[in-house]
């Protein structure tokens, strides 16, 4: 099946839709989209975390040995 007839069945599905389920596939969609921000955030802060610590574990080293 072609991406152009699978956007037209997407649409002509959108179409057929009511007031009342558009509104659940919207909070669904969003829904998604909150859940994979949220997801990327948690990542970037723990490798974010993971770096921070390694600076410090590194500095730390750095002291010592010249201290």
């Amino acid at each position: 099946m072609t991406s152009a007839t699978q956007k037209l069945q997407i649409l002509e599905s959108l179409n057929a839709l009511d007031q009342s389920q558009a509104t659940e596939v919207l909070a669904y969609i969003k829904n998604m989209l909150n859940s994979s921000s949220q997801a990327q955030y948690k990542k970037f802060k723990r490798e974010a975390m993971k770096e921070i610590r390694q600076a410090i574990h590194s500095e730390r080293i750095l002291t010592k040995v010249s201290a």
